[in-house]
């Protein structure tokens, strides 16, 4: 059984903090909304007046804050989680802030003698209520190794992610590709839609291809990732069909952003010389553009 000190009882936090008592950890929460801290008192947890009494004394201390404003601000304003936190304790941070936020509160803290990792999690706050999250461990493995009994009590699946820094950086990789295929697929949806297409034939169709497998799985293995762009669908035939389609959105009165980006960056990959390519060949197209660190 650890000393957790648990900060951030939001509409994530609070379920993953329940968890935590679940699994008879000795939990001292902190949070400015006293209805949730008192919910969290009446499961088994006892309430710290503020982030260092929280930290003060655990083997773990954990924040799920909605920005990396709060994050820094719980652990280094006064009375924040560094006045308390023990040189053996490790500070894990689970909120999804920005990846250089999170690399000055490291640094800071390893500055100071203390221990940090950033592990934010995937899926929804229903997992979060069944101890079903996805825990993107980002941090050394003896970090890792150390939380995951913790983790494991919140979650049902760690991905080590690769080194401090790594988890919150795949998880905002993550989250952009899921809101832009969100809104991609929202302009596709509402284009058949306009086409007289019932969803369950739009769903059936999609089930099997790239467009609904993604192509992490589907097109690249067998092409990009082995350094083959010679042409099982060529780019330059990807490019016409989705000038036809912006076409045919302009004609029915379909908004299409997502779709006019993909256009100009097909359409400028083709006139790089790449139209004779696979169309993976996309991702080289952005890889040339993309400037060095």
């Amino acid at each position: 059984m650890a000393k957790i000190g648990f900060i951030g009882l939001g509409q994530m936090g609070f379920p993953m903090a329940a968890c935590l008592i679940k699994h008879n950890h000795q939990l001292c929460v902190f949070d400015i909304d006293s209805e949730a801290v008192n919910k969290m008192t009446s499961l088994g947890a006892c309430a710290a007046s503020s982030a260092e009494e929280a930290a003060r004394g655990s083997d773990f201390v954990i924040t799920m804050l909605p920005n990396g404003e709060l994050v820094e601000k719980v652990i280094f304003s006064a009375q924040g989680v560094i006045d308390g936190l023990d040189d053996h304790a490790l500070l894990i941070d689970m909120s999804t802030i920005h990846p250089l936020e999170s690399e000055r509160i490291r640094l800071a803290l390893e500055a100071r003698g203390k221990q940090f990792m950033d592990a934010p999690v995937g899926r929804t706050s229903e997992h979060a209520v069944n101890g079903e999250l996805l825990i993107l461990a980002g941090g050394s493995d003896e970090q890792i190794d150390r939380a995951s009994e913790v983790l494991l009590c919140m979650g049902n699946e760690i991905i080590r992610a690769g080194g401090p820094g790594k988890g919150i950086a795949i998880k905002l990789v993550n989250n952009f590709m899921s809101a832009a295929l969100n809104a991609l697929s929202g302009e596709a949806v509402v284009l058949a839609e306009k086409l007289g297409l019932e969803y369950a034939t739009v769903e059936k169709v999609f089930s099997g291809t790239p467009a609904g497998k993604g192509h992490f799985t589907t097109t690249w293995p067998n092409k990009l990732l082995k350094g083959d762009l010679s042409p099982v669908f060529m780019l330059a035939l990807a490019q016409k069909d989705l000038g036809i389609v912006m076409d045919l959105a302009g004609k029915l009165n379909v908004p299409m952003p997502m779709g006019a980006a993909a256009t100009t960056l097909y359409t400028q990959a083709k006139a790089h010389g790449r139209g004779q390519q696979d169309w993976t060949a996309i991702v080289e197209e952005i890889r040339a553009s993309a400037q060095p660190n």
